[in-house]
C-alpha cells in the first residue's frame, strides 16, 4: 500500500434539515459529508466518479469508521477534509475529518498531508473501498484506469 495524499477540504453550511430534536446534526449526515467529501477530492484532483464508472469501475465501500467529538449545529461552517490514506490496486482508503471553521476559513483549498487543518475537530473517520468491475468481480486500477492510479501515486509522492 502507498500512504497518504494532500487533504482537500470542501465547505459546508449546516443546513435545518440535518439537525435533530436536540439541535445538532443528526449521526447519520456525517457519513453522507464523508461521501461528499470523497467526490470533491476525486474531482478535485481531476476526475468525476461518473467518468470512473463509465469505465467500467465501481468503488462500494466495505468498511466504515467515525468517531464523534463534538457536534455541530444549525448554521455552523463547517469543513470535510478528505485525504487518500492509503491505496494499492485493488483497494483505497480515505481519511475525513469534519471541523468547524470561521467564516474567513470557509472556502475549498488543498492543505499537504502532514499540515495543521484549519479550525475545531468534530469528527474523524474514514472508508475503505475496493474496486470492482459492472459484474462486482475485483478489478484492478492500474489495468482499467493507469491514469488514474498513476495520479494517486503522484499525489501520495507528493504528500512525502
Amino acid at each position: 500500500m502507498l500512504a497518504a495524499s494532500g487533504w482537500f477540504m470542501h465547505p459546508i453550511r449546516v443546513r435545518y434539515q440535518e439537525t435533530d430534536q436536540m439541535g445538532v446534526v443528526f449521526h447519520g449526515n456525517y457519513v453522507t459529508w464523508f461521501e461528499i467529501g470523497r467526490t470533491e477530492w476525486i474531482r478535485n484532483a481531476g476526475y468525476h466518479y461518473k467518468a470512473i464508472e463509465e469505465r467500467g469501475l465501481l468503488l462500494p465501500v466495505v468498511d466504515l469508521h467515525c468517531r464523534y467529538l463534538l457536534p455541530a449545529r444549525y448554521d455552523d461552517t463547517v469543513l470535510v477534509c478528505t485525504r487518500v490514506a492509503d491505496f494499492s490496486p485493488v483497494r483505497l482508503t480515505f481519511e475525513s475529518q469534519i471541523r468547524r471553521v470561521t467564516p474567513s476559513e470557509f472556502h475549498a483549498f488543498e492543505l499537504e498531508a502532514n499540515a495543521q487543518l484549519p479550525g475545531e475537530l468534530l469528527v474523524e473517520g474514514g472508508t475503505k473501498h475496493v474496486w470492482v468491475n459492472t459484474e462486482w468481480q475485483p478489478a484492478r486500477l492500474n489495468k482499467v484506469m493507469p491514469e488514474l492510479y498513476g495520479l494517486l501515486q503522484t499525489k501520495s509522492t507528493l504528500a512525502k
